[in-house]
């Protein structure tokens, strides 16, 4: 998700903002979930998938909030 970033400013961020730590494992788990989903591994109905996919998009746009506030 933060390509071409430092790994030392992601890890730096998840060592010191809890929040920024929580969102981005929420935010992991949701990506395996839907991808387990879109393979058919995991077995849900679309109404569950969508809501999925919006909560991982909404976590992705608040860590990407969050990573900017701190390293600019």
């Amino acid at each position: 998700m933060f390509e071409g970033q430092p790994q030392s400013d992601i890890e730096a961020l998840v060592k010191s903002d809890p929040e920024f730590r929580i969102l981005l494992n929420r935010h992991r788990q949701l990506d395996k979930q839907v991808l387990d989903a879109e393979l058919g591994v995991l077995p849900i109905d679309d109404a569950t998938l969508v809501k999925m996919k919006k909560e991982k998009l909404y976590a992705k746009d608040k860590l990407t909030r969050l990573f900017d506030r701190r390293t600019h």
